[in-house]
Parts: structure tokens; C-alpha cells; sequence
């Protein structure tokens, strides 16, 4: 803990050198590098990698060709690349069939989304099965781009691995590869296949692999609950053990979904989901290319896919087919996964809490510090953990004025010198604090003030997220008896070693998380990591206070610009990382800047729009929208949102038509079955919108598949179905009431080239990573009587 100025009648100690206190930081620092450098994936192995090894060059001549074109579901290259995949699995000598169905996902009251799919399952028998193991990743494309990361990548991580497994000795489990469709319409394929597949009935253990970007090391991100066994078999067997059960706490309370969300709310799976995130400029949209993928990334995955698969093919699939009774604790550390049991998170908590009030009791007992200057400096250390954050987000801000197009982005094209300059600009606000009141309240104060934080946010994540209590617990304990033991104590080496103990604690615990957690949550929310980083920078105090000028000696003439050059530094390093990022990430053919742009074409009133989801629209997309609104009438992607909107001229597009096929009683409620068939080609999706004046849907089917029951009871029913037939939708809907039915269809295809009005984006302007970018919406309501 560092030492008080004696004038105000506390015991003065001997502070270190200059050299060792430099040499103290620069250790601190290297561990910063080596902790982050430890999280990269390695380098790509060759072709001729042995045969039982991932070959990362090998699994890319898959990349290649399952990314060779954009191939949605539902498409002619999806269906090439179902037939590729097929033929790859069976020439591995694997049982491989086509899973042909209809699946139902994200439904709710009065809405649902359906998709015909193809499935490709392959079985590799085990020796003495004791359960199954899932190999799953989505085999169809975005509508904007091939996926080359997302998710031909996981593919071709499996089906390298898939080669390795099957060359090697038989294990003791049944293997089974699910290779799903229509996962980016909406999760439909891992629905088809857990509802009506054979080899899913029952459960088991899956891995399922994914991208949301195209580079970094990949993260096994998010668990099923009572994680504790396979967290275990995780860390045991991975190489690349790159995960964290606080990523984990986070993904639980977002939104999003990927087909291993389908599978655990099924109840009968288990397992693991991991993806690479880094490089998210890419994802989703058509610069997503086999090219752009890095290999590291996919050694690393196949690496790790196949070596978990080999573990869990061997082990005991009882026990952890089962939901556990506890979630683990687990981080990275310099390339190894620490764990406890999630039962230690209280005792830890309650450590760092009994620590630091230990902490605060000693150092007025030995002089340092009062009981009322420690509780001013705990009070005061509020600030850079609010200042902090709201100033990385504000760098952020700033960016987005000096170049507005990136204000609809995640992350830059090249993030690296802006993620740099936020954790400047956050130690640059956590130092300008401390410079500004180490003198008037005390070193020791103000760093056990934070260290009181730390504690507190352990027990709240404790209470609340007990995946990410660790991050502030392990830091507060080791601060707290680094601070005891430097306030006991006068010998200037022991003080050196416990900041140098208590910083590398805090480093290896924080530093990574810091590392991950930009390009997972993006610059645009970067209050989030930089909170993380704030944590780190205080809990470094004690080793950066030894940069200070000695209290006593402020006065002298020049040593108060010894305290200042500290933040000093960090905000000419802010400033100098930002200037050669904005050098270095410039928009061109390879780095465009992103559009987003639909069409859509009303046939009942002949009124059409053009509309865009971009918050503030970018040059290209503001030539076609000049203002903002919720569109008049409903479309998939648009309904009910505050959209920019344009006028558009109304285009020469059939709607879609309507044939009813079947209209009488049945049971004392009203029947009809409709066929839907587009007039325009390239249609993905269908949209059916029925309407019940003075009445309920009561039960529905679109293509032989049972809509959910709680998409139904309602006067309303909105079916988006994507990948329809080519020969048209057949749809039965019984309702409940004698009065009036409307059916308002929409289809919508991809291109907008050849609309009226159109113009091809320049070079350097692309379309966005949304699953509506550049989509065609053509709508028209058939009464129904």
C-alpha cells in the first residue's frame, strides 16, 4: 500500500527507487502483453499435417467450396452444397442422410417463422455408446454474402475434425453430425431436427460452432446450465482453452440466439457453444469471403473441436447428459483455464470483503491512513468507475464525428489502435483522478477506497451473475493482503513484491477479459469493456503510484510535473492511438462502408417506399430516404419500427397469388386452406398475414407443419415463411367466428438491382450485415369472405 506524507502525522515510510518502481511497471506491463498474446490463436497446420491431426489448410479447401457463392436456405447453392456435404460425409464413411422438413421457431402470440429445411445427418457408431455426442453448425448462408466464416467455418472445422475421428480408433460413443439449414432465417433447422429427427430423441451432449466475425481466438461463450462437468472436460482436453463462465452470465441475459439455443430449450441437450467474434465488420455481409477468414482462427477451432469430441467421445455421457446441479467458475489464464466450483463463489466473495475491511481497520492502527480519509477515499473512487466508462463511449462519440459512417457499425474495419486508445483514455481519466487527490486525501486512501469497490461488485456479481463474480473478487483479495502486508511492514522489497503480486492477480484476471470483450460487445457500446478495464487500472494504483513523485517532495520545484507526466503519458497515448487508427482504418472496395436498403411495394394502393434501419442513414442510403416514420402497412423487418423511409416509385411487381383450395366447416369452425404461389422469381420468403374480424385462429399448418400453439388464439396470425416451395405454399387456417377473413400476403426476394430509381452502390459502399439489406417486398390482401 503506498506510503502517507509524514506532515500530517502519519508514519512515513520508505518509498522504492525509481528503477525498481520502473522495473515493477514494466513487468506489470509485459504481463498485460503476455496475457492478451496468450489468447491468439496459433498457426495454421499444412496439408500434410498427420493424418490424426486438424489441418486448418486441409478443412479451407472446404471453406472454399461451401462459401464458393451466397447460398441461403432454400436456394439452388444451397441445395449444391447439401449435396457436397453429403457426399464428403458418406466418402468418410459415415451413415449420412438428408433431413427434409418444416421448422417452427420464434413464435409468440399471433406470430410465428417457418422454413422448409435440409438437414444433413451423419452417424459414426460408438464402440459402447453410453450417450450421444452432437457436432452441429449451420451449413446455409446469409442472403448478402457466402459466409466464409459464418458458418462454413464450423463446417469445415467439423468436417476435418469428422475425417481425424474417423481415421482414428473407434470411440466409445455414437457421433452424430448435425449439419442444419435455415439457422439465419430463424433457428428452423435445429427446430426440425430436435422435434421430428430419430437419432434426437433422447438428448445428449452437443458442441455447436459458430462465427460472428472472422478472426480471434475462438470462445466457448456460452453453456447449458450446471456447466461444472463439462467446463471440466473442456478445460482438460482443449489446447486453445480460450473461455470465460462470465461470458457465459452475459450471453444468458442478451437477446440473441444461434441453433444451440434451440437445442437446450428442447430440454433433452446439453453441451457447448463456441465461435470466433473478432473482425465483426464482416459478418453477414458480402465481404464475408473464404479469404477474409483467418486461418489461425480455424486451426484453433478444429484443434479444439476435435480434441473435445475425442474426450467426450470416451467419456461417461450419463452425467453429463444431465442438467448439473452447479454452474463452474472458469477464466483464461497465460493458456491455461482455471476453475472452481460455482459453490466457492460466496467464501471468495466474502474473502475480499473480510479483506478489505481488514485492510481499512489496519491502516489507521499502523498510521497511514484514518478511518475517515479511507471512507473519503472510498467515496471519491465512485467517480473514475462512472467518469471512465462514459469517457471511452464519448472517444467513441467522437470517432463516429470525425467519420459518420461508422455510426451503424459494431467495430471498425481495423479496431485495433481504437481499442487501444479507449484503454488509454480510461487509465488517463483513472490517473488524472488519483494525480488530482493523492495529495490532498492519500495514496493509501483513495486505493483502498477502490479496492472497498471491488469487494462490493464480487458480492453483487456474487448474488446476481456468480459466473462473473470472479473478476472483481480475486483482484480485491490479492489487493487487500498486498495492502496489509506493505502496511505491516517497512522493508521496501516485500512492499515491491506485493504490488508486484496484487498487479499480476488483477493482469491475469482482467487483462483477458478486457481483451475479449471488445470485440464481442464492439466500440459502439465500449463503456461495457472499458468498465472492465477501469477495474484494472485501479487495482494497479499501488504499482503506479511508485511512478509519483514522493508526497513530501511535491512541493520541490519540478516535482509536481514528475506526478503529472504520469496521466500525461496515458492521454498523449490515447490521443497518438486514436490519430493512427483514423490513419490506418479508411473506407475502399475491401473496407466498405455499409448500406442498408429495402424496397417495398404496397399492391393494394400501389404506394411504395424505400426504407432503411440505419440510424442515421450514410450518403448512399440518404439519396433514396429523407425522413423518418412506421410505415402505413406492415412488412417483415419493418413492422412497427421507426424507420428512415423514402418515396419509390411503384415497380412493375406481380404480387403473389392466391388460390383458395378449400373453404367450409369443420368441427363448427370455419376451414381454409389457400395455395400461395409467387409471380416473381428468387422469392425466400413468404409472408402470410391473416386478419379475423369478430374472431380467433384457432389452428393453423403451412406446408404439412402444425403452427404452435402459442402463435394462435388470437384475431390475427403473421406467418413468415422462408425457403418456400418452389411449387407455391399450401396453408390451412381454422378460425373461430362468422366474421370476415383477409389474407394479406408479402413475398420478398434479394436485389434491387433494376428497380426504378436504383442506382449500384459506388465503390467502397456495400451492403450491410442485416438480414434485410437489399431486400424486395412486394404485398397484396386477398379477401377471403
Amino acid at each position: 500500500m503506498p506510503a502517507e506524507r509524514s506532515g500530517r502525522g502519519r508514519r512515513r515510510t520508505r518509498r522504492p527507487g525509481r528503477l525498481p518502481s520502473l522495473i515493477l511497471v514494466a513487468l506489470l506491463l509485459g504481463l498485460v502483453a503476455w496475457s492478451v498474446a496468450a489468447l491468439q490463436p496459433p498457426a495454421p497446420k499444412p496439408v500434410d499435417a498427420p493424418v490424426g491431426e486438424f489441418s486448418a489448410a486441409r478443412a479451407f479447401e472446404h471453406v472454399q467450396q461451401i462459401a464458393a457463392e451466397t447460398h441461403v436456405a432454400g436456394s439452388a447453392a444451397d441445395d449444391r452444397v447439401v449435396e457436397g456435404l453429403v457426399a464428403t460425409l458418406t466418402g468418410l464413411g459415415l451413415d449420412t442422410r438428408v433431413q427434409n422438413s418444416v421448422g417452427a421457431w420464434q413464435y409468440g402470440a399471433g406470430s410465428t417463422e417457418m422454413a422448409r429445411v435440409r438437414n444433413v445427418v451423419a452417424f459414426l457408431p460408438g464402440s459402447d455408446p453410453t450417450g450421444r455426442l452432437f457436432l452441429m453448425a449451420h451449413h446455409d448462408s446469409v442472403e448478402t454474402g457466402p459466409g466464409g466464416s459464418d458458418d462454413a467455418a464450423g463446417v469445415s472445422a467439423l468436417l476435418e475434425s469428422v475425417r481425424a475421428l474417423a481415421a482414428g480408433p473407434r470411440l466409445r460413443n455414437d457421433v452424430v453430425v448435425v449439419l442444419t439449414d435455415a439457422e439465419e432465417a430463424c433457428l428452423c433447422g435445429a427446430e426440425a431436427f430436435t422435434a421430428s429427427h430419430p437419432l434426437a430423441a433422447g438428448g445428449g451432449v452437443v458442441l455447436n460452432f459458430e462465427a460472428r466475425g472472422t478472426s480471434g481466438p475462438p470462445i466457448m461463450f456460452e453453456t447449458s446450465r450446471g456447466n461444472a462437468g463439462l467446463a471440466d472436460a473442456f478445460a482438460d482436453a482443449a489446447p486453445h482453452p480460450v473461455a470465460s463462465s462470465f461470458a457465459v452470465e452475459v450471453y444468458r441475459a442478451l437477446p440473441n440466439d444461434t441453433d444451440f439455443s434451440v437445442l437446450l430449450a428442447d430440454g433433452h441437450f446439453t453441451g457447448l457453444n463456441t465461435a470466433f467474434i473478432d473482425g465483426a465488420a464482416a459478418y453477414h455481409t458480402p465481404q464475408d469471403l473464404p479469404g477474409r477468414l483467418d486461418r489461425r482462427s480455424l486451426q484453433a477451432l478444429g484443434d479444439n473441436a476435435l480434441a473435445v469430441a475425442r474426450e467426450l467421445g470416451g467419456r461417461d455421457l450419463g452425467p453429463l447428459s444431465a442438467v448439473g446441479a452447479d454452474d463452474a467458475s472458469y477464466f483464461p489464464v497465460l493458456g491455461r483455464l482455471v476453475r472452481y466450483p460455482g459453490k466457492l463463489v460466496w467464501p471468495l466473495a466474502g474473502m475480499a470483503l473480510l479483506g478489505v475491511a481488514v485492510l481499512a481497520l489496519v491502516l489507521p492502527r499502523r498510521g497511514i491512513s484514518s478511518l475517515r480519509r479511507t471512507a473519503a477515499g472510498t467515496a471519491l473512487a465512485l467517480v473514475p468507475f462512472a467518469l471512465a466508462p462514459l469517457a471511452a463511449q464519448g472517444l467513441w462519440s467522437v470517432l463516429v464525428l470525425i467519420r459518420p459512417d461508422y455510426g451503424s457499425m459494431l467495430d471498425p474495419w481495423r479496431p485495433g489502435w481504437y481499442r487501444l486508445a479507449t484503454v488509454a483514455v480510461v487509465a488517463a481519466v483513472v490517473l488524472i483522478w488519483y494525480a488530482s487527490l493523492r495529495r490532498r486525501i492519500g495514496a493509501a486512501p483513495l486505493a483502498a477506497g477502490s479496492l472497498v469497490w471491488l469487494a462490493v461488485l464480487a458480492a453483487v456479481l456474487a448474488a446476481v451473475a456468480p459466473g462473473g463474480s470472479y473478476l472483481a473478487a480475486w483482484p480485491a483479495l490479492a489487493g487487500a493482503f498486498a495492502g496489509i502486508l506493505s502496511a505491516v511492514t517497512d522493508n521496501r522489497g516485500v512492499r515491491l513484491g506485493a504490488a508486484l503480486v496484487a498487479g499480476a492477480v488483477a493482469v491475469v484476471v482482467l487483462a483477458p477479459t478486457v481483451a475479449l470483450f471488445f470485440p464481442a460487445l464492439g466500440l459502439r457500446t465500449s463503456a461495457a469493456p472499458s468498465f472492465v478495464a477501469t477495474l484494472l487500472v485501479v487495482a494497479l494504483l499501488p504499482a503506479v503510484e511508485l511512478l509519483f513523485a514522493d508526497p513530501d517532495g511535491e512541493q520541490r520545484r519540478g516535482a509536481w510535473l514528475a506526478s503529472a507526466a504520469v496521466p500525461g503519458a496515458a492521454v498523449v497515448l490515447a490521443a497518438a492511438c486514436a490519430a493512427v487508427g483514423l490513419s490506418g482504418d479508411r473506407f475502399d472496395a475491401a473496407h466498405p462502408v455499409p448500406s442498408q436498403l429495402v424496397y417495398a411495394l404496397d399492391g393494394d394502393t400501389g404506394r411504395a417506399w424505400w426504407a432503411s434501419t440505419e440510424a442515421d442513414p450514410g450518403a448512399y442510403t440518404a439519396r433514396y430516404v429523407d425522413g423518418r416514420e412506421t410505415l402505413p402497412v406492415d412488412f417483415p423487418y419493418l413492422a412497427g419500427k421507426d424507420v428512415a423511409t423514402g418515396p419509390a416509385e411503384a415497380a412493375d411487381l406481380p404480387a403473389p397469388a392466391v388460390a383458395v383450395v378449400l373453404d367450409g366447416l369443420t368441427g363448427g369452425k370455419r376451414q381454409i386452406t389457400v395455395r400461395i404461389t409467387p409471380q416473381r422469381p428468387g422469392v425466400r420468403l413468404l409472408v402470410l398475414d391473416l386478419s379475423v374480424d369478430r374472431g380467433t385462429v384457432t389452428a393453423a399448418q403451412a406446408a404439412g407443419r402444425t403452427v404452435p400453439d402459442a402463435a394462435l388464439g388470437e384475431d390475427h396470425l403473421w406467418i413468415t415463411f422462408h425457403a418456400p416451395p418452389v411449387g407455391g405454399l399450401q396453408a390451412t387456417f381454422t378460425v373461430d367466428g362468422d366474421g370476415p377473413v383477409d389474407l394479406r400476403v408479402i413475398d420478398g426476394s434479394d436485389g434491387l438491382s433494376g428497380l426504378p430509381g436504383f442506382q449500384a452502390r459506388p465503390e467502397g459502399v456495400d451492403a450491410a450485415g442485416t438480414h434485410s439489406s437489399d431486400l424486395v417486398l412486394v404485398s397484396a390482401t386477398t379477401p377471403l369472405g
